[in-house]
C-alpha cells in the first residue's frame, strides 16, 4: 500500500496533490483568496481549509445544502474546516447544480471579490499534473494499480504516469461510471484503464455494517486506518476480486491511500443514528 495519507496531517493524499500545483498557481497570479465547493463531510473542503492556512490564502467554502446554515453545531468536517478559517457559504441543492454556470460564478464574485477558482473534488489539470507524481521509480515493479475514484482527478493522473505493462483500476466510490468520461480531456487517449463501480455499496458516502466490518478488521490485522466512502470501498473490492480469481495471487498489486481520515467522525455520527457499529479508528485533528 502506498501510504499518500502520511503526506500531511490535513492536506493528504490526492489532496496535497491536487493542491500543489493550483496554489502554486493561485501564488503567480496573486490571488489571496481560494473559493471551492464541497459537500458537508467532503475531504476537498478540509483540506483546503487547512492549506489556506497554512499557506495564507483566505478561503471559502459554498456548501451544499442549505439546511445546514441553520444548525447550531457543525459537523466535524464544517468544524475543522471553520477553525482553519474558511468562510462558509450555504446554498440549496438546486442552486448548487448550477455551480459550473457563469451566472453563478459573477455572483460569487459579486458577493466575494475576486479569487482562485478550484472545481469540486478539485480536478482540474493541474491537479491531474500533481497526481502524475504519486508513481514514479518505486511504482515500476507493480503489476496492478489500484485507485479510489470520486471526481477522476486522482485517477487521471495514475493512467498517464502508469507503465505499459501495468493495468490500472479504479474503484468508483459512485453509483456508475461516468468518471470515465469526466477524465477523457485529461489523459492520453491511448492510455487502457478499468473504473467499476462493483464496490461502491449503493453510492456515494454509503456503507454498511460489511463495509464497517471490514474497515474495523483491516485496522486490527495491519494497523492502518482506511477511510468508509473511498479507501475502505477499494480494499474491500481489491480483497474480493482476489478472492473470485480476478486478480491473480501472483500479481504485485499496488494499492494507493488517498487519505479522507477525516471523515471517519463524520460518518459514525451517521452510523450511529442508524444504531449500526461504529469504525473504531479515531482521527485526531
Amino acid at each position: 500500500m502506498l501510504r499518500e495519507d502520511l503526506i500531511h496531517p490535513h492536506v493528504s493524499g490526492n489532496k496535497f496533490r491536487k493542491l500543489t500545483y493550483n496554489l502554486t498557481a493561485a501564488k503567480e497570479q496573486y490571488h489571496d483568496t481560494l473559493l471551492t465547493f464541497g459537500g458537508a463531510f467532503s475531504n476537498h473542503i478540509a483540506a483546503v481549509a487547512a492549506a489556506g492556512k497554512e499557506f495564507g490564502f483566505q478561503t471559502i467554502g459554498i456548501i451544499r445544502g442549505d439546511e445546514l446554515e441553520n444548525n447550531t453545531t457543525l459537523n466535524p468536517t464544517l468544524k475543522f474546516a471553520q477553525h482553519c478559517g474558511m468562510t462558509l457559504h450555504f446554498v440549496s441543492r438546486e442552486v448548487y447544480r448550477h455551480k459550473a454556470s457563469t451566472e453563478f460564478y459573477k455572483e460569487l464574485e459579486r458577493n466575494f471579490g475576486p479569487f482562485y477558482l478550484l472545481p469540486e473534488g478539485g480536478t482540474n489539470e493541474l491537479a491531474v499534473k500533481g497526481c502524475e507524481e504519486i508513481l514514479g521509480k518505486h511504482t515500476e515493479d507493480f503489476d496492478v494499480i489500484c485507485v479510489s475514484v470520486g471526481t477522476g482527478g486522482t485517477l487521471a493522473g495514475i493512467v498517464n504516469a502508469a507503465l505499459s505493462h501495468q493495468r490500472v483500476i479504479g474503484f468508483s466510490a459512485l453509483k456508475g461510471t461516468f468518471q470515465k468520461e469526466t477524465i477523457t480531456p485529461f489523459i492520453d487517449q491511448n492510455r487502457v484503464f478499468e473504473i467499476t463501480d462493483q464496490y461502491c455499496f449503493g453510492g456515494y458516502g454509503k456503507i454498511d455494517i460489511d463495509l464497517v466490518r471490514f474497515i474495523n478488521e483491516f485496522y486490527k490485522n495491519t494497523g492502518i486506518p482506511l477511510d468508509p466512502v473511498y479507501t475502505g470501498k477499494m480494499m474491500y473490492g481489491i480483497f474480493d476480486l482476489i478472492r473470485t480469481g480476478e486478480l491473480n495471487e501472483n500479481n504485485r498489486i499496488l494499492a494507493i491511500h488517498t487519505g479522507g481520515l477525516q471523515g471517519i467522525a463524520g460518518m459514525n455520527i451517521k452510523l450511529k443514528k442508524k444504531n449500526l457499529p461504529q469504525i473504531n479508528i479515531e482521527y485526531v485533528d
